[in-house]
């Protein structure tokens, strides 16, 4: 029998699980959706059994398919910022709470009354974000006090999965830094910032390694998806860690972060210090390898073309449209896209901003709108990067995801960052992180640094071209954001 590790990784469509040998093969893989609720505008929300039912559903699978081989851990990895209150016979009191949610402007104002910003992004990373987890546990103490006085665990989604697994309770840096209260120089609770707030730090479990063993499979749970009774639970990370270890990022190569083209746009880049933004512009969180990164978010990346597609193209192939976008020139000839379809995270942390498109004419063709619209996101992420660079310069960008996969785009995002990006030979996602992390919870490898050289190396790289266009729309592209407010 060869020994593999699973992956499970708990994102916001579905859950995916792989089994993944120990030289970095994929052995087998399985997936399974759950339904997103939206009760009222604004709010997200998802039943965390669904999350169980599916992830148990995708472990049988996965076990199923593993004829001559035998699992020796299990890491997981997850969706960031949700929350799952969990009473005190460890039943979720209610649907969990998720990144995307915007119902919690009140707790954050609420937060930063309470704490000044400078302060909190001080301690924290951070200032209070609407999608992380500590302004809806305000929340539910205003608006559900019922629900509220319940309470005896506050749980992120990956770590629910965890408790359900193993009946043990436990969190990692990498997940717990999207909270809103750990202190990033001590990894641990910051107790004054909750003490400040009234809220008592044994909600929260307790914060490991993330390679650490959380817990062992419950042997009910064992039988009914074919994995060995007291197989060890690896505590794991947050999904955009995880997906950075499974591309191989880590704080000891700080030349080396990631661009993902997904719905959203992420740059993901390490530093091996924790200096946040001043204005909290921009994401920091802990790293899985022990160091710290940056992060800077577009919402509407990918799903700013999906827009395009959807509403004035839908009969048009994204290939088509990629190639339509080619016969435009650099800068679009005049046509500015503004990518805020779904409000702006980084640089401007503006909830309520929308998007544009300026300047057309008569002149203008389909070709101009759509390289427009993906020159937009370019920006957008170059204004994050920016912010970035001033903390954490990063010389090269691992390009994954979607938008990813053309080459148009990729060379459009190498010239507007003026940075070198390289395309993975394969891409695995956060379910892969999740397994490496399995290996070296377990000992297969003696440390994460030995683990990240099974992966495979890039197959190609873009360079960056210089084009005085694509300066001067982006020195235009800046003014929009400003301009656009007064309107408002």
């Amino acid at each position: 029998m060869s020994d593999i590790v699973v992956g499970l990784d708990l994102g916001t469509g579905g859950v995916r699980a792989i089994a993944v040998d120990l030289q970095g093969q994929i052995i087998a893989q399985a997936t399974r959706s759950y339904p997103l609720l939206t009760p009222q505008p604004g709010w997200t929300e998802q039943n965390s059994s669904d999350w169980i039912d599916a992830s148990l559903a995708v472990l049988l699978d996965v076990t199923q398919q593993l004829n001559g081989y035998q699992a020796i851990a299990l890491g997981v990895s997850g969706q960031m910022h949700g929350m799952v209150p969990v009473d005190i016979e460890g039943k979720a009191i209610r649907p969990a709470i998720l990144w995307n949610d915007q119902r919690t402007g009140k707790a954050v104002a609420e937060i930063e009354a309470t704490i000044p910003r400078p302060e909190l992004i001080q301690r924290t990373g951070n200032p209070a974000i609407t999608g992380f987890q500590l302004p809806k546990v305000l929340w539910l103490r205003s608006q559900e006090p019922e629900a509220y006085t319940r309470l005896w665990q506050i749980l992120l989604p990956k770590d629910y999965l965890g408790y359900a697994l193993t009946g043990e309770l436990a969190t990692e840096p990498s997940d717990a830094s999207g909270v809103g209260c750990l202190n990033l120089a001590k990894r641990l609770w910051d107790t004054d910032i909750l003490d400040a707030l009234d809220i008592k730090p044994a909600l929260f479990p307790s914060v490991i390694e993330s390679t650490a063993i959380a817990g062992r499979l419950k042997p009910e749970i064992a039988a009914r998806v074919g994995l060995p009774v007291g197989l060890p639970v690896i505590a794991g990370g947050g999904d955009n860690a995880a997906a950075a270890i499974g591309l191989g990022i880590s704080s000891s190569n700080l030349n080396l972060g990631s661009l993902s083209i997904g719905t959203s746009g992420v740059i993901f880049a390490p530093c091996d210090r924790p200096i946040p933004d001043p204005q909290g512009r921009v994401h920091l969180f802990c790293h899985i390898d022990g160091g710290y990164h940056l992060l800077g978010v577009t919402l509407a990346a990918g799903g700013s073309l999906r827009w395009y597609r959807d509403t004035f193209a839908p009969q048009i192939s994204y290939t088509d449209l990629m190639e339509m976008a080619g016969r435009s020139l650099p800068g679009a000839r005049g046509v500015l896209f503004l990518p805020h379809l779904a409000g702006e995270r980084s640089p401007h942390l503006d909830p309520d901003t929308r998007g544009a498109l300026v300047n057309l004419s008569l002149a203008h063709t389909q070709a101009d709108v759509i390289r427009a619209v993906l020159e937009g996101v370019a920006f957008s992420l170059r204004e994050a990067l920016e912010v970035i660079s001033a903390i954490a310069p990063v010389r090269q960008l691992l390009a994954t995801g979607g938008g990813a996969r053309s080459n148009i785009w990729l060379q459009i995002l190498a010239d507007v960052l003026q940075t070198e990006l390289i395309a993975p030979k394969a891409e695995e996602g956060a379910a892969y992180g999740a397994a490496i992390l399995a290996m070296v919870g377990v000992g297969a490898y003696p440390n994460l640094e030995a683990a990240l050289k099974i992966i495979s190396p890039a197959s190609y790289v873009v360079q960056p071209q210089t084009n005085p266009l694509y300066e001067a729309a982006f020195n235009r592209y800046k003014l929009l954001y400003d301009s656009l407010k007064v309107v408002r």
